[in-house]
């Protein structure tokens, strides 16, 4: 079993960045990727980035060059670095752990930003 915690949201001006955390606990060496997805009001969830055990990374189009997916020295935090966050950024950001039969998601944690 995989629980994952997010953090780091908040309120933010356009313009403004945030970092979010995702701390991952319990059987850690079984996960082979761990990504952020959003899901605003009314909308699906959104894949955004995710970062493979070995580093790879990749990203969704409509956040690539402002977010920056990494990862802890202990593997077992993941961060999303959010730069020139837009209004159209506001939505719920959820972490996700994948293993090989199953997945882990975090509750969330809400990102609001004004314009």
């Amino acid at each position: 079993q995989v629980q994952l915690v997010e953090s780091g949201g908040g309120l933010v001006q356009a313009g403004g960045s945030l970092r979010l955390s995702c701390a991952a606990s319990g059987s850690i060496a079984s996960i082979d990727a761990m990504g952020w997805y959003r899901q605003a009001q009314g909308k699906q969830r959104e894949f955004l980035a995710t970062i493979t055990s070995d580093g790879r990374t990749n990203y969704a189009d409509s956040v690539k060059g402002r977010f920056t997916i990494s990862r802890g020295d202990a593997k077992n935090t993941v961060y999303l670095q959010m730069n020139s966050l837009k209004p159209a950024d506001t939505a719920v950001y959820y972490c996700r752990a994948t293993m090989t039969f199953r997945t882990a998601w975090g509750p969330g944690t809400q990102v609001t930003v004004s314009s």
